[in-house]
């Protein structure tokens, strides 16, 4: 397993050295950054799987640095910070921040909590299905297009999730009404012809990638 990198923003340098040997020690690859503005420069030159950031910081503070962030990337970030008083917190949260961890705290127990939001968004992305501008979520059972969300059905949504399931695999229209209809289903075969050109009308220029088998059925051509 390729090691997690973390980006960890604080002024203070005994902070960052505290927090870095720790996650060290568990297998991640720590950068540290002094402030905000070099956290920043930072973020968008390398990838991070995690972000660190200290709120009390001199030019960019925490928050402005999360905010930035979440113009552009959902990456995990967990806010550090000495005020313990809700409606704080509450604002770290409106801003994106996934996790708020109140100075003092136990340098264990921050390594638990990045952890347990690393395996949360490893989880998540193998609830994903990309193929180009097309996004599935299994877990959600949403699709998005170009990140706007369509509206389809149950039976669409379980069509989708089968094509897709199935790349570039040739499926007649019986396997379809057995695998997404089950082996109880005597309707026409037809049905999925239907469901088919409903499908492709929702989802626009991404429907192209449900192609037509002539004389069989259909094949999911994945867009890269």
């Amino acid at each position: 397993m390729t090691a997690k990198r973390i980006l960890i923003a604080d002024d203070e340098s005994r902070m960052r050295k505290l927090v870095g040997d720790f996650l060290k020690k568990e297998g991640f690859l720590v950068t540290e950054a002094e402030d905000g503005k070099a956290a920043l420069e930072l973020f968008f030159q390398q990838p991070f799987d995690l972000v660190i950031l200290d709120v009390m910081m001199p030019g960019y503070d925490g928050w402005a640095v999360c905010r930035e962030i979440r113009k552009q990337s959902r990456v995990p970030v967990i806010m550090l910070t000495a005020k313990a008083e809700e409606v704080d917190q509450l604002f770290g949260f409106d801003l994106g921040a996934d996790e708020y961890v109140t100075k003092p705290f136990s340098p264990r127990i921050l390594v638990a909590r990045v952890q347990a939001l690393i395996r949360r968004l490893e989880n998540n992305q193998k609830s994903l299905l990309a193929f180009g501008d097309l996004l599935i979520d299994q877990t959600g059972r949403i699709v998005t297009v170009k990140g706007e969300r369509v509206d389809l059905t149950p039976k669409e949504f379980d069509l989708l999730l089968h094509l897709a399931g199935n790349a570039g695999k040739a499926m007649s229209r019986e396997q379809v009404l057995n695998a997404v209809w089950d082996y109880d289903y005597y309707g026409d075969a037809r049905t999925v012809d239907t469901h088919i050109k409903k499908l492709r009308l929702k989802l626009g220029d991404a429907g192209q990638q449900i192609q037509t088998v002539r004389g069989l059925g259909y094949r999911f051509e994945a867009q890269p």
